[in-house]
């Protein structure tokens, strides 16, 4: 069982990704309102060394001698990935020694004002930043940031990523009712998009329970009423949870496992981690499929949100 790798996982952008987590749960510089991993133990700006690199690399290279089928290997995880030191090291390593593999990054975007970062992350593929607010109000209210974060200089950094790298930017926006989708907020998130410039805009909104309980998604109808209203170019609404598992069979022995387990006792995410010892986004991968198909559901209790099998 690896410590710092988990999938590989099927991703309707990235096909089959094999994940790098170089970041202890939940060490990040956000502590979103909707966040699915669950609330930030530690928000913090700091870079460090938080697990050792040569642990990483030494997992990595075991896993890759079993010469696996996997389209991208992807820096994401338990927090945010871009406060790892290394991280520049990790993506040169890959790129000596899998040069067939694409590498990906899946951040929060709050970092980019380091110039430091940003050249480390030249060497990735894809670069796939969030930014879910243009006002700091609002960006406080949905992402509650750290205290030295202010939206202008989180901005402002992803414009100067798009100057100086020549890779691909997903930008992802995170939509939820009554947080960021009045107009004003929509008008600044468009100014926002233009002056970053991405190669795409990903809409998403709420399919699986956040840290606060009585969060509302947008609908589909919603999505495209805002995608129509902004009348910008490669606008698209992430898939749904049925379109993201269709792009590889899952596990059937892995799903199986899940429901055991649930059947027993419902269980928390964390629970499922410790009962399996899959890495939390893995879990979250079959979680989303499960609910898609109506085998499970959700129970909020003063520990966290439950998953228990659904009545049939």
């Amino acid at each position: 069982m690896y410590k710092h790798l988990f999938g590989p996982v099927p991703s309707r952008r990235l096909g089959m990704s094999l994940g790098i987590d170089l970041i202890p749960k939940k060490v990040c510089s956000l502590n979103c309102v909707y966040c699915e991993v669950g609330k930030t133990s530690k928000l913090t700006l700091d870079r460090m060394e938080y697990v050792k690199y040569d642990h990483v690399i030494a997992e990595l290279e075991q896993f890759m001698s079993l010469s696996p089928k996997i389209d991208y290997i992807t820096f994401s995880g338990s927090g945010e990935p871009t406060l790892y030191s290394r991280i520049g090291e990790v993506l040169h390593f890959v790129r000596q020694h899998y040069p067939n593999v694409k590498t990906a990054v899946l951040t929060n975007g709050t970092l980019f004002f380091d110039r430091k970062l940003r050249s480390e992350l030249l060497q990735a593929d894809v670069i796939l930043p969030s930014l879910d607010a243009a006002s700091q109000n609002v960006f406080e209210k949905i992402d509650r940031p750290h205290s030295d974060l202010h939206i202008h200089t989180y901005i402002d950094g992803l414009v100067d990523l798009r100057k100086e790298y020549l890779g691909k930017i997903y930008l992802e926006i995170f939509l939820l009712k009554g947080y960021n989708d009045s107009k004003e907020e929509l008008d600044l998130l468009k100014n926002a998009i233009q002056s970053i410039c991405p190669d795409s805009v990903q809409l998403n909104t709420l399919d699986r329970p956040g840290t606060l309980h009585g969060l509302l998604p947008l609908s589909n109808s919603e999505l495209q009423e805002i995608i129509d209203y902004w009348d910008l170019p490669n606008v698209e609404i992430i898939a749904t949870v049925e379109e993201r598992t269709s792009v590889e069979s899952y596990s059937g022995d892995i799903e199986a496992a899940i429901i055991e387990t649930i059947a027993r006792r419902p269980c928390t995410l964390d629970d499922l981690h410790c009962f399996l010892g899959m890495h939390v986004n893995e879990i979250n991968k079959y979680l989303g499929a499960l609910e898609a198909n109506n085998i499970l559901k959700t129970v909020a209790l003063d520990r966290g949100v439950f998953y228990e099998l659904k009545d049939k």
